[in-house]
């Protein structure tokens, strides 16, 4: 469910024509939805109201301040996994308390500024991670509250670059190594186990995963528990799929009722960490049409928004819907929704049923609100896009559009090249 619509032939977010909010800010845009960021992060908070839990967004999903501000004020936490995302958590005004880091790849840095907020705690996903961040511990003077993630070996059935809970992976420890992880742990002196963590992939859209992952994950509580090793936080992770095309993910609802029934006696705080489900469908990014081509072989639609702003459709082949702000009558044809980048693989959508546009029109690359901006880039000097938040009748402009002077403001010319040696 989201707030985008259309009335009398308009595409609105909310209460907002986009041909109006394309006509000030320009284009390429990002569009968030106030009211589907609130209704989603409720519906999927709400689901499990009846246990002790903590939602934390997941922040690589979107990172925007404005959109972590409603979070905080709705009481989520945060899955970070760089110390600029902790940054950005504790800028919008998210406890430090209410923050889980992950990832693979943790600096001394960062290590050091997770201990100093003293964060929630570290899911931790290698022995070698373990010993460095019980050794900044040591430096500090302080102890650092950590889990492990474990890494089940369930195949989550989805795009393989968004798999991460199986044997080949790069991320987790087995279970058998995370058990002679967690003695180890239990000897470290500035270490306090917590929790028990794991995350199986992204964009799944069957239960049968979460569940077997579950299931293994209370196996190795059960065999912690008898090592002496006691367990306050089971984070579950995230990656509760969302319609992009055809898709029939479970909703929050069903979701909370197959974990809670695999769950029954279990007394840890569950830890989820959202990200796609909650602002997927909330934000789509606005184009404008720059001319159309015809081939031999192919009809392409030349947009101004490209790769550099949206590129799971390249990274991933993934399937954007794609609207007219403002529809008319006109004849299907099949085309490429290509950009301006200087790569074949610059497209936004490949082989589509589209009704015939012109120079000038506008489009909406839909459900771009997870995983659009955060992965947007400035190649071929190109500026990010803005963001903007829709709340009601009013926008907000919460991210201004980058300029070409922005592009270059952390660069300097060595004065051996200005004396032209």
């Amino acid at each position: 469910m989201h707030h985008f619509h259309y009335t009398n032939d308009e595409l609105y977010c909310e209460d907002v024509p986009l041909r109006t909010l394309a006509d000030q800010v320009g284009t390429p845009c990002y569009v968030y939805s106030h009211a589907t960021l609130h209704h989603h992060f409720t519906v999927f908070d709400g689901a499990f109201v009846s246990i002790p839990h903590l939602t934390c967004f997941a922040l690589k999903a979107n990172s925007n301040l404005a959109i972590l501000s409603l979070f905080a004020s709705m009481g989520a936490g945060v899955d970070i996994v760089s110390g600029g995302e902790l940054f950005r958590a504790r800028k919008a005004g998210i406890p430090a308390d209410r923050v889980v880091y992950s990832g693979v790849g943790k600096t001394t840095e960062e290590i050091d500024y997770a201990l100093k907020e003293g964060i929630l705690m570290f899911n931790i996903e290698s022995p070698q991670e373990l010993e460095a961040i019980n050794a900044r511990a040591v430096k500090l003077g302080c102890r650092a509250r950590i889990s492990l993630r474990v890494n089940p070996d369930v195949d989550p059935k989805t795009h393989p670059y968004i798999a991460t809970g199986m044997k080949k992976s790069k991320f987790g420890i087995d279970v058998d190594s995370a058990l002679k992880s967690y003695e180890r742990a239990k000897t470290l002196e500035n270490v306090e186990i917590v929790g028990v963590s794991c995350h199986i992939g992204s964009q799944l859209t069957d239960m049968t995963p979460f569940v077997d992952a579950l299931k293994r994950l209370r196996l190795l509580i059960s065999r912690l528990d008898e090592l002496g090793i006691g367990i306050r936080y089971l984070d579950l992770g995230g990656g509760l799929g969302i319609t992009y095309d055809q898709e029939s993910p479970p909703n929050p609802r069903d979701y909370a009722r197959a974990l809670l029934q695999e769950l029954q006696g279990l007394s840890c705080t569950l830890i989820f960490e959202p990200g796609r489900v909650i602002v997927g469908n909330a934000g789509a990014l606005l184009t404008q049409v720059l001319y159309t081509k015809t081939t031999q072989s192919k009809s392409f639609v030349i947009v101004d928004a490209a790769m550099n702003d949206l590129v799971r459709p390249s990274l991933y082949g993934s399937y954007h819907q794609i609207q007219p702000l403002r529809k008319k009558e006109r004849e299907i044809q099949i085309v490429d929704v290509v950009g301006p980048i200087c790569e074949s693989g610059d497209f936004l959508a490949r082989d589509r049923n589209l009704p015939m546009v012109e120079s000038g029109d506008r489009l909406a690359v839909m459900s771009a609100g997870a995983y659009g901006f955060t992965m947007s880039s400035n190649y071929n000097s190109r500026p990010r896009a803005p963001e903007v938040l829709v709340k009601g009748d009013r926008f907000y402009v919460v991210r201004k559009r980058e300029t070409w002077e922005d592009l270059i403001c952390s660069e300097s010319i060595p004065d051996f090249l200005r004396n032209g040696a």
